[in-house]
């Protein structure tokens, strides 16, 4: 397994992650690596929200599609924002969460697993654009969805120095199951982005470059300024 690790980590150098995102969409899931469903379910499924509660989600949707270019071009707004608020996984010490417990936020979620060759190359660019961006206002959210233990994703976290980023995980799958029968997940990495009420905004398969300009840029605009 470390050896295949490797071998994917070769084909995709930093430099390409733009390149390989900006296939976008299927294309881009095509890309990623698949993983297989698992039969647990994330316990409370994915709803569609009232449409009140993300009406005013419309207008933060079209002022980030400008922010959509360059190193985020993969990004795609959606057409009708919907609620992501009732999506569970596991934070510290293993305390059960959903993202109605980030409210108040704009919300970067990004699931990835250790043996996903582009989410291992994504990583410290996350951690990057939490370390900059990160406040009371916007938070990247990764959640690692590797079966088993803690060991195989801390020790990756340590030994690439990823400490500014949440430590959040689904050994189940459940998270990315119901975000696949949702049509938001193709494959590995996955990255979604909510506004402050949980509706969901804009969304991508594949990776991209977190720590760039663009992907500032972006969050800024659908954060407020942060």
């Amino acid at each position: 397994m470390e050896n295949e690790v490797n071998d994917k980590k070769k084909r995709f150098p930093p430099a390409r992650l733009v390149m390989i995102a900006a296939l976008g969409g299927v294309i881009a899931g095509a890309a990623a690596v698949y993983v297989r469903e698992s039969g647990s379910g994330n316990g409370v499924a994915v709803e569609t929200a009232d449409a009140k509660i993300c009406e005013a989600a419309k207008g933060k949707v079209a002022a980030i599609t400008p922010f959509l270019k360059g190193q985020v071009a993969a990004m795609a707004p959606v057409s009708e924002p919907r609620s992501m608020s009732s999506l569970s996984f596991k934070g510290k010490d293993g305390k059960d969460l959903t993202l109605a417990d980030f409210g108040g936020k704009t919300v970067l979620l990004n699931l990835w697993a250790t043996w996903c060759g582009p989410c291992r190359e994504e990583m410290p660019a996350l951690n990057a654009l939490q370390k900059a961006a990160g406040s009371d206002k916007f938070e990247v959210v990764a959640v690692n969805i590797d079966i088993g233990d803690d060991e195989k994703p801390t020790a990756f976290l340590n030994e690439t120095g990823v400490h500014d980023l949440g430590y959040y995980r689904d050994a189940s799958m459940g998270v990315f199951n119901s975000l696949k029968k949702e049509g938001l997940a193709f494959g590995l990495p996955v990255t979604l982005l909510m506004d402050d009420k949980g509706c969901l905004i804009s969304s991508m398969n594949g990776p991209a470059a977190w720590d760039s300009d663009d992907a500032r840029a972006l969050i800024k605009a659908a954060a407020g300024g942060v």
